[in-house]
């Protein structure tokens, strides 16, 4: 029978005491009671850390989990940072929060916090988006905000991020900053929580308007919809905020024949008609994709829970309704808003897009063929807001992405954001329909003139603290026993993020250094151009590799025989790589 570590049943003990209130310390005295120690040991062996994007967890009592504990905490210490950074000023912010189970509660909590130290706050009395959290700082002048949300985590996730006043999650020097404020609260008494509710403003529905209003100025080809305002849509918001905005958005860009799954139609922090609510997974789409076909619909959309990834299914060349990837949906937006935006004589310059150092090269092989900058940042939309941040009044973000079903067109806000995405692809769906093509069709000129590009990602789920050691030592192994072939392909050069350089194996001694920042990724690149990645990540209890080879396609005929090779190299490579991991 396991035996329950002495620090951590102190850590957990003081959890019975006040100032904890009554249902957590019965929670707590509960797990001890029953001799729950793997739930023990996950709940208490760490303070749940409050990394550079906020906070994501299980939620639960402990120090390792979600509750109005460690996210008043975070409050409190994201409230001192602000005060020590405009001293003397106003300080606005603004909170928003998903349909996950607690969201809502944990909205109030930090609202109350905020107030409680002279901040004036504006929370949504619904829930909304991410994409428009973001929005809201800017549009209001907020220094800063606070979006309650896990996006795709299972059911029993929460989290807390936090963003500054461009609109975009915290980078540094802030997020250091923050999290050292954070970390030197010692405890709940440290906390001021309920402030005066005259220092807490409701943002109603009138914002969504304001919001959906500017989205549809940036529409490019509105001919496009008016001939195809017909457009079958069936759009799933996998019981998340998404039917608050993505409906609405569409029908006033002028699509009128869009269809909500109804099943999903209800927010629902227990997703009860899916496994995982996340867009990338094939379950996820299921319903959406069943309902799309009962309709005979051109274009099948769902959103995650906070409304900031979109997944997409189209019909294909043969006729059958097939999901693409975030790495084709990513090329096939920026191709299209770099098409229109030349076609139309607006490409000015110092236009510019972005993408992620593991989303595909296709993108950046588009923007070259228009002369657009291609920027490449780290994984995690955060550096792309950064980036457009810095660049704001000098050069104009068009559009970009990840390959993690997150893109953004314009400059609205500095995240991720479903909502324009979405009328965006039903745009550029119309565009194609009304020129006899599917987005397939779309995405086969593409690899016919830029190559086939096929992508994969694999992850490995470690839970707990077991998994986060397991993790660490899979990336240490990667790092001193790095591969010299991948897949029976040679590797040309290793970049490795974490120590800020790149060299070639064969010439360990001449290391080049990466001017990104800091961050635990490993890339291999081959000699056929592949590119493999590793990278545990930031936000769930995963490790993920990446893979991403190219080959030439000669004619549409050849599609499925360079796909198949494809695939196989690529299996062949994650084998290689991975073993029986």
């Amino acid at each position: 029978m396991a035996i329950l570590d002495s620090n951590i049943q102190q850590r957990a003990g003081l959890w019975l005491l006040p100032p904890y209130d009554d249902e957590t310390r019965a929670a707590v005295k509960k797990l001890l009671d029953e001799g729950q120690v793997t739930e023990l040991t996950d709940s208490f062996y760490k303070d749940l850390e409050f990394g550079t994007g906020g906070l994501r967890g299980i939620m639960g009592p402990g120090t390792n989990r979600m509750n109005k504990y460690t996210i008043g905490k975070a409050t409190q210490g994201l409230a001192n940072y602000l005060k020590k950074t405009y001293p003397g000023e106003e300080i606005k912010v603004a909170i928003s929060f998903d349909s996950r189970n607690n969201s809502r509660s944990f909205a109030s909590v930090v609202a109350g916090v905020f107030a409680a130290n002279g901040i004036k706050v504006h929370l949504f009395d619904d829930l909304r988006p991410t994409p428009l959290l973001s929005f809201a700082i800017r549009h209001l002048g907020c220094k800063s905000g606070v979006m309650l949300t896990a996006s795709h985590n299972p059911k029993e996730y929460n989290g807390y991020k936090a963003y500054w006043k461009d609109g975009g999650q915290l980078v540094a020097p802030h997020d250091t900053n923050v999290i050292t404020e954070v970390n030197a609260i010692n405890g709940p008494e440290e906390v001021k929580f309920d402030g005066p509710r005259e220092n807490i403003i409701s943002i109603g529905p009138e914002l969504d308007t304001v919001f959906i209003d500017q989205i549809l100025a940036l529409s490019l080809r509105p001919d496009a919809v008016s001939k195809e305002h017909d457009l079958g849509i069936v759009y799933s918001p996998i019981h998340g905020t998404g039917v608050t905005m993505v409906p609405p958005a569409l029908k006033r860009w002028g699509f009128n024949n869009v269809h909500v799954v109804e099943a999903q139609a209800k927010p629902d922090g227990n997703f009860p008609t899916v496994i995982y609510p996340n867009p990338e997974e094939q379950e996820a789409m299921s319903m959406a994709v069943a309902e799309g076909v009962s309709r005979n619909a051109d274009l099948i959309l769902a959103t995650d829970p906070d409304a900031d990834r979109v997944g997409v299914a189209a019909k294909n060349q043969k006729g059958s309704y097939q999901l693409l990837n975030g790495n084709q949906i990513g090329s096939l937006l920026v191709n299209y808003v770099l098409e229109a935006t030349v076609e139309a004589g607006k490409l000015k310059k110092g236009d510019y897009v972005v993408k992620t150092i593991v989303t595909t090269n296709l993108i950046a092989n588009i923007a070259a063929k228009y002369g657009v900058p291609c920027d490449e940042v780290l994984t995690g939309f955060k550096y792309i807001g950064e980036l457009m941040t810095a660049n704001e009044g000098k050069a104009r973000f068009l559009a970009g992405g990840e390959e993690s079903y997150g893109f953004l067109v314009g400059e609205l806000v500095r995240d991720k954001d479903a909502v324009v995405s979405c009328s965006f692809i039903a745009e550029m769906t119309a565009y194609y329909k009304s020129k006899g093509k599917t987005l397939f069709d779309a995405l086969a000129d593409l690899y016919l003139e830029h190559g086939y590009y096929k992508e994969k990602l694999i992850s490995l789920t470690k839970k707990g603290k077991a998994g986060a050691e397991e993790i660490i030592a899979m990336m240490q192994r990667l790092r001193t026993n790095s591969p010299a072939t991948i897949g029976g392909v040679k590797v040309t050069e290793i970049r490795d993020y974490e120590l800020r350089e790149s060299f070639s194996p064969a010439t360990k001694n001449e290391k080049k250094a990466i001017s990104l920042p800091k961050s635990d990724v490993l890339q291999f690149i081959t000699t056929d151009g592949d590119v493999i990645s590793a990278r545990p990540s930031g936000t769930e209890p995963k490790i993920k590799f990446y893979c991403s080879v190219r080959q030439t396609l000669k004619n549409k005929e050849d599609l499925e025989s360079v796909e198949d090779a494809l695939e196989a190299k690529v299996d062949r490579i994650m084998k290689d790589l991975l073993g029986d991991a």
